[in-house]
């Protein structure tokens, strides 16, 4: 059992930077961009074939944070420039990265076994690969928690966040609205990006399918954040997406121990988003409910 829940903190770690990168895009831009699932594959992709080349996995990693810039860029370009819809431009990303994914890997999947990754140096020094990756997962975590948290409080990063709030005042008050948008998903692919890399380096291998159902994923780790550890100021609001990514995986780690069929996985993180969604309407059904009727006993 303390493996399996080792196991589960350290994937939970690598998912929660895609799923800070999700929260950005769905929260603060309320844009629901599918280009995730295409790029969280581009970041590993794109580091498997450096290191397969005898590349650094540092390089690698690199080149993964620039590939979901430039991916988020694309959907940027799509919806603000060409007036596409938010969520059509995302699945065009998608599907177009499919094809680009396959083009960098050359083939369906690329194994990075008895290869360095950026694990290497924790595992020389004594550790096993699952305390390897939790360490650094979760220094990478908090990094960009931090970073973060500093860049919205910034000028630019205040513009982002009110033009997810209130677009129409961000105008009035001279801020060039398409630059926020495109500048808020560049940075929330360039984090998918960061942890489709560091997935792939965890699990010693980059698969062209990998990233399918990986906006799900992230919308469930992002409600159960929310839902469990509140949504105070914002850093804490980072912190939530973290520990819900962590707490998402430990359930479905119990879950797979308790019996239930990997096939049915991605049904059952349906069915817990569409739950999770639901929560606040619930919870206004039982209040009404409950609340007692004027002039009724």
């Amino acid at each position: 059992m303390e493996q399996i829940l080792l196991g589960a903190l350290s994937l939970g770690l690598l998912w929660s930077v895609m799923t800070i990168g999700v929260y950005i895009t769905f929260r603060i831009l309320s844009i629901a961009d599918m280009t995730v699932e295409g790029t969280i594959t581009l970041g590993a992709a794109v580091t498997a074939r450096v290191i397969s080349l005898g590349a650094s996995p540092w390089l690698g990693l690199l080149l993964a944070i620039v590939a979901g810039l430039l991916a988020g860029l694309i959907t940027g370009l799509l919806h603000t420039k060409l007036g596409i819809p938010a969520l059509l431009s995302g699945i065009l990303t998608m599907i177009a990265l499919f094809s680009i994914n396959l083009r960098v890997m050359t083939k369906a999947n690329i194994s990075l076994l008895r290869m360095p990754t950026v694990y290497s140096p924790l595992m020389a020094l004594g550790l096993d690969k699952t305390w390897a990756v939790i360490v650094l997962g979760g220094l990478c975590a908090a990094l960009v928690i931090s970073l973060l948290y500093w860049f919205f409080g910034t000028e630019i990063g205040s513009a982002i966040r009110a033009t997810g709030a209130n677009p129409n005042m961000v105008r009035a008050q001279g801020i060039h609205t398409d630059t926020t948008i495109i500048l808020g998903l560049m940075i929330s692919n360039a984090l998918v990006g960061i942890s489709g890399s560091l997935i792939a380096q965890s699990q010693n291998y980059a698969d062209l399918q990998m990233g399918t159902g990986a906006i799900v994923i992230g919308l469930a780790s992002m409600i159960i954040g929310e839902v469990l550890f509140g949504k105070r100021n914002f850093f804490l609001r980072f912190l939530s997406m973290v520990l819900g990514s962590i707490t998402y995986r430990i359930i479905i780690a119990l879950v797979l121990k308790m019996g239930m069929p990997s096939d049915d996985l991605k049904l059952f993180t349906a069915i817990t988003v569409v739950f999770a969604l639901s929560l606040p309407k619930i919870k206004d059904l039982i209040n009404g409910r409950l609340r007692p009727r004027k002039g009724g006993v």
